[in-house]
């Protein structure tokens, strides 16, 4: 059995804006795919876990009063739900507030990226054991292109060295707990909590990220997330 040590923040609280576009009406972190709800995907991956204490679930305000009736099909001992905030850092601060004390280390994912799998956040738990940030992430393949305003090509960017960020991300709890007070004090909001840790100087490191964990953003993502499913890593 292994120290139960380990928080976990789950980030539910956007709008989906972009899929209610398509004409979705639902939430997309709600809604089924591959044969149950995007949110419930990632509670009982992280709930598996022998060493998480707590799953704290981000849930948009009008949701977080009264969550989906599927959520308490979970370990309610290791289940809290934290109100969203305007902005994602603010979801995120909310979460970390109401992680208990015995959580050490902390890893914070979204629910748009509902297939994480097992190996891959060993992996960030392990780096963020030794004391620095870590983050889910593959290496770009494909040829990238920077354009103007009018779509015309400037230049041919270089693929060396880059890598296409995913989640889970994984720190020590001091540590992004002050990334956050930080930019919570500058008013600065960033697209993931890597950011925060890399502004104040805190190192970050990558490991090797799966294909499954594809974030759920467009409507057709929900197919290729159903085809996805069945592979293995």
């Amino acid at each position: 059995m292994s120290e139960r040590d380990v928080g976990v923040v789950i980030v539910a609280g956007g709008n989906s804006t972009r899929t209610q576009a398509a004409g979705a009406g639902e939430l997309k972190q709600l809604r089924w795919v591959a044969g149950k709800p995007m949110l419930l995907h990632s509670l009982q991956t992280f709930q598996a876990r022998s060493d998480v204490a707590m799953v704290v679930c981000v849930l948009p305000q009008r949701y977080a009063g009264d969550p989906p009736p599927w959520l308490f099909q979970c370990d309610l001992d290791r289940m809290l739900i934290a109100p969203g905030g305007k902005v994602r850092a603010q979801s995120v601060f909310n979460g970390l507030e109401d992680l208990p004390s015995e959580c050490r280390y902390v890893l914070i994912h979204d629910a748009a990226r509902p297939l994480a799998t097992p190996e891959m956040i060993d992996r960030v738990v392990l780096e963020a054991r030794k004391g620095h940030g870590a983050i889910a992430a593959l290496p770009v393949v494909d040829t990238l292109k920077e354009v103007d305003a009018d779509g015309r090509i400037v230049r041919t960017v270089s693929r060396e060295n880059l890598w296409r960020a995913q989640t889970p991300q994984g720190f020590p709890r001091e540590v992004i707990v002050r990334a956050h007070l930080d930019a919570r004090a500058a008013g600065v909001d960033a697209t993931d909590d890597a950011a925060l840790c890399e502004r104040i100087g805190v190192p970050v490191v990558v490991v090797r990220g799966s294909e499954r964990a594809m974030k759920v953003t467009e409507e057709s993502d929900f197919t290729r997330a159903e085809a996805l499913f069945p592979l293995s890593e």
